[in-house]
């Protein structure tokens, strides 16, 4: 992929070598067709002047060379053939004999005019003679012809009308491919721009179209998986207040109903105690989702930063089976584990909330007489803890949402579950603050497997 710096350089580049070369076309057109012959008819005048001056002088030697010191180069040739040079030599004497023969006769040459077309930087500074204008002349009545062109130094002056129109065309040219080019960057700018504004405005579902390989085409392709991921995570966060919202709801109107129950002075201890029962587990079940937020709260970027110690993880996980025996006997599900003793380098508290989520994650979604399996296992650099059971399971595409925070797999027996979609999401956060890793196979209506991989250190 070629760099947006790399392309606009290249193709700076090449506007202006191409609108050099096209400016330089212009203006050998220009040169051929307006300038060469105007050139000719002028040197044509200015030779017919010589010619008819030279006529009424007594010396047409000193006159000639006092002519050529003006600027000019002078080739005379007489009826016998005898050929005189006046001023600066020629490069290239390659004037045809017929030529000479026509002029003696009285004819006029054109040689500028009609030299052979070539780029103007050879064709108008080619000093040769044939690039030469030729006429007549009579002195002390015998007949000569005269050929004459411009100093090759005079001719400098004469070529910066040609390069300014030259210049000019460049500038031109360059100037409109560069706001061409601008034109074409800008466009897909202004589309992010208005992509930018319509998201603030009406949401994520956004349609740019835009289809490049450098970065304009890099940020709009991030744009629309920003702005996909954004969408996805308004609907997560809806979700969230949602089920948020119904999990503190319903065990404050439950705690506020049995407050009032217990105002009545008519309830019997046995009444009594079954509500402040009822009141003590909202309350924790208050606690577990408040729990649950601030851990999720600092796991976030600016407090990442951990405490490790060394943690005896088969000793986590055996505490843990010991204070939920109680729950697994009353769902009636069977419990098998293998545990090695290990101990890694972590955070403490940390992991004990991880191993917590997860078994009541296996327990909550597991069918009546399923079972749970855990495995602790370990190798040379690592520990693998698994918990497998055999519940509900998760489709295709629970699965790739399942860590996501906020989501809930299954919502509608999630509505009759204690819980926010939010102990997975910590799961994954916390491992990765570890080094490790965790991955969940799983299939729907057979079971729900989740492997935690950590290192040691």
């Amino acid at each position: 992929m070629k760099s947006l710096y790399s392309k606009f350089l290249i193709a700076t580049l090449c506007i202006m070598v191409i609108s050099s070369v096209a400016g330089f076309i212009l203006s050998n057109v220009y040169y051929q067709n307006e300038l060469k012959p105007e050139n000719d008819s002028k040197n044509m005048e200015i030779a017919l002047g010589i010619a008819s001056y030279a006529e009424t002088q007594e010396d047409l030697d000193r006159y000639l060379t006092h002519t050529a010191a003006t600027g000019y180069q002078l080739y005379l040739v007489d009826q016998q053939g005898e050929k005189r040079f006046y001023g600066g030599e020629f490069d290239e004497k390659n004037l045809p004999s017929e030529t000479v023969e026509n002029v003696l006769g009285g004819d006029l040459y054109h040689g500028m005019r009609d030299f052979p077309k070539q780029t103007f930087v050879t064709g108008f500074f080619a000093n040769e003679l044939r690039n030469s204008v030729g006429v007549p002349v009579t002195y002390n009545n015998d007949q000569y012809a005269l050929f004459m062109r411009p100093d090759i130094k005079l001719l400098f002056n004469e070529i910066h009308f040609l390069l300014g129109w030259m210049a000019l065309a460049v500038l031109i040219l360059s100037l409109t491919a560069v706001l061409i080019w601008a034109a074409m960057i800008i466009r897909p700018v202004r589309k992010l721009s208005q992509a930018t504004n319509k998201v603030g405005k009406e949401g994520f579902d956004v349609d740019l179209d835009i289809h490049r390989k450098d970065e304009i085409g890099q940020l709009a392709h991030n744009f629309k998986h920003m702005t996909s991921r954004l969408g996805e995570l308004d609907k997560l966060r809806r979700t969230f207040v949602s089920n948020v919202s119904h999990d503190i709801q319903t065990p404050l109107l439950n705690i506020q109903g049995y407050s009032r129950l217990l105002e009545d002075d008519t309830l019997s201890p046995k009444d009594r105690e079954a509500y402040l029962k009822v009141i003590q587990e909202e309350a924790n079940r208050m606690s577990v989702l408040s729990k649950q937020l601030l851990t999720l709260s600092s796991l976030e970027p600016e407090g990442n930063v951990i405490t490790k110690e060394s943690v005896d993880v088969s000793g986590q996980l055996r505490d843990l089976l010991h204070r939920y025996h109680w729950l697994i006997d009353e769902q009636d599900l069977s419990l098998t584990y293998s545990l090695e003793d290990v101990s890694v380098e972590g955070n403490s508290e940390l992991l004990s909330t991880v191993w917590e989520n997860l078994l009541t994650n296996a327990i909550k979604y597991n069918n009546p007489g399923g079972s749970i399996e855990i495995k602790l296992e370990a190798s040379p650099d690592q520990i693998e803890v698994s918990f497998a059971d055999t519940g509900i399971g998760l489709q295709p595409e629970e699965k790739k949402q399942i860590f996501d925070r906020f989501y809930r797999a299954d919502a509608a027996r999630s509505r009759t579950e204690q819980g926010t979609g939010l102990g997975l999401s910590i799961v994954k956060e916390a491992i990765e603050m570890h080094g490790g890793r965790v991955s969940v196979s799983s299939t729907a209506q057979k079971g729900t497997t989740f492997n935690v991989i950590l290192p040691y250190l």
